[in-house]
């Protein structure tokens, strides 16, 4: 009779080891990284420019299996990454900053907010590194703010598309018009 009972015991025990370790995995699945520091040397993985040295909002993906982090130099080359089939299949968490809570010139990484639940405002006159830019906020009302001063129209983070990101890009990117019209044989006003 003992022998059943530590049999019984033995298999309740590795019965509870086993819950308790996949609670622990489904946990480590739904926790998110936490946004990392853009330093000053750092470079964008899309296009290799230095991410600080430029205004306008930032993004970084941290990547679900590896827990790499890619950084990014305006949230125009961010989306451009993240909706690459590759990338669009994978749940990577994506984090950009809150334009109402930080400075344009120079963006603050404790502004940086989880990228699929911020708004975005895309076509407005303000730009980013790459030119035309996607403004990130936290909240619908600041978005609002925003295109009321400077244009646009507000997007869901899953509702940017390619198209997006290509929407007024040569009228927003004047060392490209002023090359363009020196070749063509005109000159800058």
């Amino acid at each position: 009779m003992a022998t059943v009972n530590f049999k019984v015991l033995s298999a309740a025990v590795m019965f509870a080891l086993l819950l308790a370790g996949c609670s622990e995995t489904e946990e480590q699945l739904t926790e998110k990284p936490d946004p990392v520091h853009i330093e000053s040397g750092d470079e964008c993985h899309v296009c290799g420019m230095a991410i600080t040295r430029f205004p306008g909002p930032k993004g970084e993906a941290i990547t679900a299996r590896e827990q790499q982090v890619h950084k990014f130099c305006s949230t125009r080359d961010m989306f451009s990454w993240a909706l690459q089939p590759e990338n669009a299949r994978r749940d990577h968490t994506l984090y950009v900053h809150d334009m109402a809570q930080t400075d344009w010139e120079h963006p603050d990484d404790t502004a940086l907010i989880d990228a699929r639940e911020a708004f975005f405002v895309v076509g407005s006159e303000r730009t980013g590194a790459m030119g035309p830019t996607l403004a990130s906020f936290a909240s619908e009302e600041s978005a609002t703010d925003f295109v009321h001063e400077f244009g646009g129209e507000i997007v869901a983070f899953k509702d940017v598309t390619m198209d997006h990101l290509t929407q007024d890009m040569s009228q927003n990117m004047p060392h490209q018009n002023m090359e363009m019209a020196k070749q063509e044989g005109g000159h800058e006003h």
